[in-house]
């Protein structure tokens, strides 16, 4: 009876379970094309961070890890695996997948580790590769990937002028939801293989026919990415931070959302300064 370790990682690794099993049942190779896993290359001079790497390829060699580093729980190690973050202890042996959540801080530890990983992966991906709308002057940018066939999509792009105008840029990037061997997928590389695809994109999104086009394309690079930041279903909304919003939300709601980050972001105004006590007045 074969082992059900490789198959608990293929429920939460998408992008190394995705594929077909050849003869010998064990998962196909990943795609040769996807962006290095940037930080993982120091791993053997931390013996912690080795070990960690070391037990999710003993449970399946093919494995692709995305981000290994300190993790909020003590004793605990932090990776990202298809678009999942998960717990390595110290010692190699255990393994925790799942939400780490602060009580007392009322925060999701495991979003900053994924907030990374997207950062570091949508960042491979130039504009010249994604399909932009935006203002003259954005004050936020944010990446979205999107499906033509997506009724959420749909929606999102006939507001994409109130995007706009409220000073948020959308730069689309492709995920073909129906997956590579579908005709949502060849319909995608055609928009992207468009001398205008900006207008193929909202002629697609309008339910019109897509013309039939081939080149050399991104879209499976873009599909294989979206996994790999937690892709769970479109459009999904992915800030400058590498902040993930909670799926669909109309202009003025991602605008205040964004200002809220943005708020949070900024550093406290210090305190004004008092004279110490005796220093001010006369003598």
């Amino acid at each position: 009876m074969k082992s059900l370790l490789p198959m608990l990682l293929c429920a939460f690794s998408l992008t190394a379970c995705a594929q077909a099993p050849d003869a010998d049942g064990e998962v196909a190779a990943a795609s040769a094309d996807r962006p290095p896993a940037q930080g993982l290359a120091t791993a053997a001079e931390g013996s912690v961070d080795e070990r960690a790497i070391q037990a999710l390829h003993s449970i399946n060699p093919r494995i692709e890890v995305d981000h290994i580093g300190p993790a909020p729980l003590p004793g605990f190690r932090e990776a990202v695996v298809g678009g999942q973050v998960i717990y390595i202890s110290d010692d190699g042996r255990y393994l925790l997948q799942g939400a780490l959540f602060d009580v007392v801080e009322k925060k999701d530890l495991s979003q900053a580790g994924m907030a990374e990983v997207r950062r570091r992966l949508l960042a491979t991906v130039p504009v010249s590769e994604r399909i932009v709308f935006a203002p003259e002057k954005p004050e936020y940018t944010v990446s979205v990937f999107t499906d033509i066939e997506c009724g959420y999509c749909r929606k999102l792009h006939e507001d994409i002028a109130e995007y706009n105008r409220l000073g948020i840029a959308v730069e689309y990037l492709a995920f073909p939801r129906m997956g590579p061997a579908s005709q949502d997928f060849r319909d995608m590389v055609s928009v992207w293989c468009a001398t205008d695809r900006r207008a193929a994109l909202s002629a697609a999104k309008q339910g019109r026919k897509v013309t039939p086009r081939e080149c050399t394309n991104p879209v499976a690079r873009h599909h294989d990415i979206g996994r790999r930041v937690g892709l769970t279903g479109t459009p999904m909304i992915v800030t400058e931070d590498g902040t993930q919003m909670p799926g669909y939300m109309p202009p003025a709601d991602l605008r205040a959302a964004l200002d809220r980050l943005a708020a949070e972001a900024s550093p406290a105004p210090a305190a004004a300064a008092t004279p110490a006590d005796g220093a001010a007045g006369s003598r």
